[in-house]
């Protein structure tokens, strides 16, 4: 039945000149590599990790977008877009078809677009693209410890209607509302908000972020998919918790072929499960510095460094409130305008009795507060 799906979206998309006023793009990427990591805890045991990945810069997709003029400067557009593993040909996001994003909507070339669907919030609109995890490197390896503030493109909203601004003058804002689709109304709903503005070399991003209930018993029926939850993450305890909140703001700056940047981002989650019975609540505050240096048209190299102040109304609980110091080094060769090779490094320390190195996406947490990981990839896009 998915092959037939395939198939059938691979021949709509070949016919994307119905008539001049309507379009249907099909489109990916395929991002693949070889990673080495040099502790990961097995039960009892511990030991270097050799893997093949997928989607360690970009997470591997393919996808169809269209268009429709429906005159008066009016468009009905929509977006399907479909995650999978390109090592072993998996469907990602939870084995969803189109988990990555789907809505249909209406765009007005005045004021903006309504779209209705599985969508991104504004953290991960705005703010992300200007952070070192997704703008000047990737969505995986370099995200801030268990993904705690949703910069690396693994959370989506689920039944969200959502309003985005055109650019007026570089201003662009909008807001959304993920339904629960549950008759207790506040249980697993979401909501965001979010404005960035370009001026010059000078390009700023705030938003926020509240998703309620993603543990509750609506499951993936609610506005987010608890599987998808950066409260569900590893490396130490569990962080799964009751309402989760992100504040996050990012800026960068163009100087010739340079580009640097700056983030921080604050999460907090009320009533967590990292306390077992006794609910509390913890906070994550991340800062983080980065730079990109074209060193020609198609050789670049970046850097970020990211310090993160976890801190757990419970201590006692641990001993200690935890902390995480990240460094991260890429390079970028392109082969052409669609394909490049990488390679990149990553190095995590983590500070307070018990707490262990967890780099996202690595394969598993260090068995000690140190984790190095290295990964060798190519990506081409379509």
């Amino acid at each position: 039945m998915k092959k037939a799906i395939v198939v059938a979206i691979s021949a709509l998309a070949a016919t994307t000149a119905a008539h001049a006023q309507t379009s249907v793009t099909l489109y990916g990427l395929i991002d693949v590599g070889l990673m080495y990591t040099n502790n990961v805890e097995r039960g009892t045991s511990h030991g270097p990790l050799y893997q093949a990945t997928s989607g360690e810069i970009n997470g591997s997709r393919f996808g169809l977008r269209g268009s429709e003029d429906l005159g008066g400067g009016l468009h009905a557009i929509f977006l399907l877009e479909n995650g999978f593993n390109a090592q072993n040909g998996k469907l990602g996001q939870n084995n969803r078809l189109f988990g990555r994003q789907a809505y249909v909507g209406l765009a007005s070339e005045q004021f903006g677009a309504v779209t209705l669907g599985r969508q991104y919030d504004f953290v991960t609109d705005f703010v992300a693209p200007l952070s070192g995890v997704a703008a000047t490197f990737g969505d995986t390896g370099f995200a801030h410890p268990f993904d705690n503030d949703t910069f690396d493109h693994t959370l989506r909203i689920n039944n969200a209607i959502k309003f985005t601004s055109v650019d007026y003058h570089g201003l662009k804002f909008g807001g959304m509302y993920g339904f629960s689709n549950s008759p207790s109304f506040a249980d697993n709903r979401a909501y965001s908000v979010g404005l960035t503005y370009a001026v010059g070399h000078l390009n700023v991003a705030v938003a926020y972020l509240q998703f309620n209930g993603s543990d509750s018993a609506s499951g993936t029926a609610g506005a987010v998919d608890p599987a998808e939850s950066p409260s569900n993450g590893v490396g130490g305890f569990e962080i799964g918790a009751d309402v989760q909140r992100t504040v996050a703001a990012a800026a960068n700056y163009t100087y010739g072929a340079a580009v640097f940047g700056f983030a921080y981002s604050h999460s907090q989650f009320q009533n967590t499960h990292a306390f077992g019975s006794n609910n509390g609540t913890l906070i994550f505050d991340n800062y983080e510095i980065s730079g990109k240096y074209a060193v020609t048209q198609t050789f670049n190299l970046g850097a970020s460094y990211t310090y993160t102040d976890g801190h757990l109304t419970q201590s006692a609980t641990f001993g200690s409130d935890p902390k995480w110091s990240q460094i991260n080094l890429q390079a970028i060769y392109s082969l052409s305008k669609r394909t490049d090779v990488y390679a990149e490094a990553m190095y995590q320390h983590a500070i307070g009795h018990g707490y262990v190195a967890f780099v996202s996406n690595s394969g598993g947490a260090s068995s000690t507060s140190n984790q190095v990981v290295g990964t060798v990839g190519m990506r081409t896009r379509f």
